[in-house]
């Protein structure tokens, strides 16, 4: 017979709390004892991780035709084990004619699943409207990046009625406020990224209803400006929550203190920038129309180029290596990774009274590093699911 409740500390007060639940719901949340600290002994509980930008998981690449049901499965399985849960979707730029047929394709393959509709809460939609310049376009085709119309974002709502999407692109483009206007009319949440608007432009766009940064720090030049470039033009912009990609490769341990510094807490949160290669051993893998190689180092790169083409890493070792390059507990950075990108996109999937039981359950060392983690959905073990 399955459990029906656990006990164990709650990762942000420290308690030893007791979580119940019935029909997957918790129905059920008390503090086992009001003396009890941080220093009771046992595990850990804490909400699932959220990543609002998965390109591929497992060895699955999104971007490519032909993933299937079974292929989806493994990647959100891979992702679930490394303690995320929830998570967008992700189609970098491509013909937008071909970008809307993938979605489609892809809502129709999660809804055909409980369990993958219960995981793939929406898409992140990243391009094909983003600056085309080198360094800005990153490792997107430029030669089919284009300018928004407000028609794009109907066609875009049309085709994920009902969904949660985060769209990001380059407010610089032309047509790009009425273009953002539009979308947040239609409930779409809009990021800037990949993109070098002027601090003028910036905060036109989040009048406009933009509400986000897409991967601060990396679709952007190695060489910047260093008295005008995008880094002070954001965090001169209020209004805005930026993603960080938490690897200490695509931002170093010095930029991200420093990011940490320069917004409040609220105006940030992580993500991994997964691509096909995360979860998955080094080797060489598809991502979209080009190929990419990874080391043991986990640095994606295509062949012979040196811009970083995704990332291979997992949420919970974002976790631990953000706790590293803050020199704070793990506890102290879980919200990042949970709580600040479900709020981005008008989600809470916080632990409480009503909530769906699913939950992170760590097992830390003596000196508070994480030894492993265990994965509740719905009450289930996660392990025990997958073997069905």
């Amino acid at each position: 017979m399955s459990p029906t409740e656990i006990t164990a500390r709650d990762y942000a007060t420290g308690k030893l709390t007791r979580i119940g639940w019935s029909d997957g719901v918790i129905d059920q949340i008390e503090e086992c004892d009001a003396s009890s600290t941080d220093t009771a002994p046992g595990p850990w509980i804490a909400p699932p991780l959220v990543d609002v930008q998965i390109n591929g998981f497992a060895g699955v690449d999104f971007q490519r035709d032909g993933v299937d049901v079974d292929g989806l499965l493994k990647a959100t399985r891979g992702l679930r084990a490394t303690g995320c849960t929830k998570f967008l979707l992700t189609l970098i730029t491509d013909e937008w004619s071909r970008m809307l047929d993938r979605f489609k394709n892809y809502r129709d393959l999660r809804d055909q699943n409980p369990e993958l509709k219960d995981a793939i809460f929406g898409w992140h939609v990243e391009g094909p409207f983003l600056n085309d310049k080198p360094g800005f376009k990153g490792a997107h085709e430029a030669s089919v990046m284009r300018d928004p119309t407000p028609e794009d974002m109907i066609e875009l709502r049309e085709a994920l009625p009902d969904d949660a999407i985060l769209l990001t692109l380059a407010p610089e483009r032309d047509g790009a406020m009425a273009a953002i206007e539009k979308a947040v009319s239609l409930g779409i949440r809009v990021s800037v990224g990949h993109a070098d608007p002027s601090t003028e432009t910036l905060r036109r766009a989040v009048t406009a209803g933009a509400t986000a940064f897409t991967h601060l720090g990396n679709g952007c030049p190695q060489e910047l400006d260093r008295h005008d470039n995008i880094f002070w033009r954001v965090f001169d912009t209020p209004g805005l929550i930026s993603g960080l990609i938490c690897d200490k490769i695509h931002l170093s341990p010095a930029a991200f203190r420093t990011i940490h510094r320069a917004l409040p807490p609220e105006a940030i949160y992580y993500t991994t920038d997964a691509v096909a290669p995360a979860g998955a051993p080094p080797g060489r893998y598809s991502v979209g129309r080009f190929e990419v190689e990874v080391g043991e180092d986990q640095v994606v790169r295509q062949p012979g180029q040196t811009n970083f083409a995704g990332s291979a890493l997992t949420p919970i070792e974002g976790i631990r290596r953000s706790a590293e390059m803050l020199d704070r507990p793990w506890q102290k950075v879980w919200d990042f990774f949970s709580a600040q990108p479900a709020r981005l996109m008008g989600r809470d999937f916080s632990l409480k009274v009503g909530s769906p039981a699913d939950f992170c359950v760590i097992n830390a060392d003596p000196a508070n590093l994480i030894e492993s983690i265990g994965v509740y959905q719905g009450g289930t073990d996660s392990q025990s699911q997958d073997t069905h």
